[in-house]
């Protein structure tokens, strides 16, 4: 089968890696200097799921039609990579992984005549130099929505775990905003330069953590979401937290960073300022804010998240914890 990963950074990359050593026949696009890297000794997987030296064909765009396409780029690159690819990709079955909720809205704008499934990489991976991804910490990828079934039968080597719809609701979108309230751990060490880790071992910044994981959980629940079990999290352990004493609280976050393991796990965020790249947060944490805004609820310890992500973006300078514990008051 003929496979194509649009955007081989980090998690693409990954997921490029592991079909690579399958019978099928593989097309990824990235650029510049990782491009590059790709052509000339392939993807480098290292860390929790082993070492693997994939070769792969690259290039900036597709050079042929698919039988199968994943999109793997930052949410807000989405729709532009779909765009450069589209007169390979219209009536292509398509999974877009990506954080954030509009992966799905996304595929199904640019390309309504294919059938698009939504993805969430679970596992922590990390792209800082061209080549080479490394796995921090191993999971799974959950997949929903149209054709989902279908890509789980297709890709056996991802091991995608199918995310059921349940209650008349979509278990996909639960799963979306469960994978929200874990992705609320990228922001700060965007802001601080920190690990995921280090931010959590911090008391000032955990409390910033459990405050805007708070603000997530009730704007999905303002929302009507019903939140999937999801590395550990389910609904009724997110209301709990949500309604928790604030020192209570403060064990999730905790129980997060335990699983992370020992490697610093610097978070997506992060890992495209030091790139040089323009992050994701309007999709994670703005789409917290957006979301409840239109819920009627209040979120301005996500607000402040985003403004110091921007900022942080713009004069390259990163925040101390003590900044930051002043900035989101």
């Amino acid at each position: 089968m003929r496979i194509a990963v649009i955007g081989a950074g980090a998690v693409g990359g990954a997921l490029a890696a592991r079909l690579a050593g399958s019978s099928h026949s593989l097309e990824v696009t990235a650029r510049g200097a990782h491009l590059a890297a790709i052509r000339a000794g392939g993807i480098r997987l290292r860390g929790a799921w082993g070492s693997v030296d994939a070769a792969v064909t690259a290039s900036e765009a597709l050079t042929a039609v698919p039988d199968l396409a994943i999109v793997a780029t930052k949410a807000q690159d989405a729709a532009t990579a779909i765009r450069a690819n589209a007169e390979f990709l219209h009536g292509v079955p398509v999974l877009v992984v990506q954080n954030g909720l509009e992966g799905i809205a996304t595929g199904r704008r640019e390309l309504p005549d294919s059938v698009v499934s939504g993805g969430l990489a679970m596992f922590a991976a990390s792209y800082l130099s061209p080549g080479e991804v490394t796995i921090t910490a191993p999971g799974p990828t959950f997949v929903g929505g149209e054709g989902a079934a279908s890509m789980v039968r297709l890709l056996p080597e991802l091991e995608l775990t199918l995310v059921e719809d349940s209650a008349g609701a979509s278990g996909f979108l639960g799963a979306q905003w469960s994978k929200l309230v874990v992705n609320q751990v990228n922001a700060l060490p965007a802001i601080t330069g920190l690990s995921a880790q280090e931010t959590i071992a911090s008391d000032g910044l955990r409390r910033v953590l459990v405050a805007s994981m708070r603000e997530t959980v009730r704007a999905g629940l303002a929302s009507g979401v019903h939140f999937a079990s999801v590395s550990g999290l389910s609904h009724a352990r997110l209301r709990l937290f949500a309604r928790a004493p604030f020192a209570l609280a403060q064990v999730l976050p905790r129980l997060m960073g335990n699983r992370m393991g020992e490697v610093p796990n610097p978070g997506s965020t992060l890992q495209s300022i030091r790139r040089g790249q323009l992050s994701e947060i309007d999709y994670l944490n703005g789409a917290v804010v957006a979301a409840g805004r239109a819920a009627g609820v209040a979120t301005p310890v996500n607000a402040a998240l985003v403004q110091l992500v921007h900022e942080v973006e713009s004069s390259r300078r990163f925040f101390t914890a003590d900044e930051v514990v002043a900035g989101v008051r």
